[in-house]
């Protein structure tokens, strides 16, 4: 048996398209049919690679669909994601060619529920406290005595009738001014400014308590408002915050002058507890009391002492009359130094300056000179004396070897041609001599010269 195989051909006429055309028509229907939208899931397999871009995958517990969103996106979102966190998105739905994957591209991305609530007030607190509205410096002590409190809250919460309670059992003196309004809804923050405004308006208050009872995060969010927080900080009366439970925390909280965990923590903030105030007012009395004797002791016997040392006006007048004499004794010895003092002193000026007298100093100049000139004659008149002296001994001993003296005894200096002959060899047969004696002188020739 044979069977034959069917094959259908495409005709002349169809169009074929390629895998890449196919792809590209679907993600055109996708991104043209299908408008943005909101989803909310639950993040997994979430992925940053070096691009910037983020891709995860938000599921339920039935579906899941690929998403991507890129750098120039989620450059806007305040927080990175991680796996397993809720979050609420603005998508619009596509397709990844190269692999023909279904995806959603997104746009917007947000914390679903309590955890982007969470966010906006932690970024709230972080921008009001960078501008310091949280400054300790800005924070006001509280005013006392107080006499009036204004209570902004709702006027059928139980907050006011904790308020009222505390007051009326601790100080039922303090005056209780209310202004109703509302604390939970989109309303209640306009309306909680208003209030505050008003309050302020009328300055009759001392103190602002502004607050509610406890309550989940949405429930308080009225207080965690902007313009509200810059209301409290700009109120010219003090503020208290009083919202929720003492583990709540709210925008209001940190910028009121003063917080309290409770309404009725508020209250007992400005009150004065009576039996308190009475003990305290007695423990006072017995202090002033005590310190009153202490006073009227030291009182008493400081008068005792001052009447044993009172003396009568005569006794005390001769007593400043005998000192008077002494003081007088003492200022005439003094005196009297002192002229002494002066009187030697000024003999001693007189001798120095006789000292330096110039009469008397040329006089003694004078006397120096002569002094001194008759020294110099001295000196001069011995200094020739010894001179003639050493003259004379020369003459002598120039005298005793002159060749004259010799020539005296009998001597005579024979020359020959001007010269003194002292050897016969010296001179010749023939030769003229000289022959010099102590008076006058002889022309010889020599004839023999033996």
């Amino acid at each position: 048996m044979n069977f034959a195989s069917t094959t259908v051909a495409p005709s002349p006429t169809t169009t074929v398209l390629t895998v890449s055309q196919l792809n590209r028509n679907v993600r055109h229907l996708l991104e043209t049919q299908l408008p943005a939208l909101w989803l909310e899931g639950e993040v997994s397999n979430f992925a940053r690679p070096g691009s910037g871009h983020w891709y995860l995958t938000l599921k339920d517990s039935q579906a899941q669909v690929r998403c991507a969103m890129f750098r120039g996106a989620n450059q806007r979102v305040g927080f990175t994601p991680s796996n397993g966190q809720q979050v609420l998105v603005r998508c619009r739905a596509g397709l990844y060619e190269p692999r023909g994957e279904y995806q959603l591209v997104i746009e917007q991305m947000q914390e679903a529920g309590h955890g982007a609530l969470q966010r906006q007030f932690e970024q709230l607190k972080q921008r009001l406290a960078d501008e310091g509205l949280f400054a300790s410096e800005h924070k006001r002590d509280m005013p006392e005595p107080i006499r009036r409190v204004g209570v902004i809250t709702s006027p059928s919460g139980a907050a006011i009738h904790d308020i009222l309670s505390v007051l009326g059992r601790r100080d039922p003196r303090i005056e209780v001014l209310i202004y109703p309004t509302a604390v939970q809804g989109e309303s209640a923050p306009a309306a909680i400014i208003q209030a505050i405004e008003t309050a302020n308006w009328h300055g009759a208050a001392d103190v602002l308590i502004v607050g509610r009872g406890g309550g989940s995060l949405e429930d308080l969010w009225a207080f965690n408002s902007e313009p509200l927080a810059r209301a409290l900080y700009a109120s010219a009366i003090p503020t208290i915050s009083a919202v929720g439970h003492e583990s709540d925390f709210t925008i209001a909280d940190f910028v009121a002058d003063l917080r309290a965990p409770t309404p009725s923590a508020a209250a007992e903030l400005i009150s004065q507890d009576s039996a308190e105030l009475v003990s305290y007012i007695t423990a006072l009395q017995r202090t002033l009391s005590s310190a009153m004797r202490r006073k009227l002791t030291t009182a008493t016997t400081a008068v005792s002492y001052l009447r044993q040392r009172l003396r009568h006006p005569a006794q005390r007048l001769q007593q400043q009359a005998q000192r008077l004499d002494q003081l007088e004794q003492q200022l005439q010895r003094s005196q009297h130094r002192a002229l002494q003092q002066r009187q030697q002193q000024l003999l001693q000026l007189y001798k120095r300056l006789q000292r330096v007298d110039p009469a008397l100093r040329l006089q003694s100049l004078q006397s120096r000179l002569a002094q001194q000139q008759q020294r110099l004659n001295r000196a001069i008149a011995q200094q020739l004396k010894q001179q003639r002296n050493s003259l004379q001994r020369q003459l002598q001993l120039l005298d005793a070897v002159s060749p004259l003296k010799v020539l005296e005894r009998g001597y005579a200096v024979v020359l020959a041609n001007g010269a003194a002959v002292v050897d016969s060899g010296d001179v010749g047969a023939g030769d003229k001599l000289t022959i010099k004696l102590h008076r006058g002188q002889i022309a010889a020739t020599v004839t023999d010269n033996s």
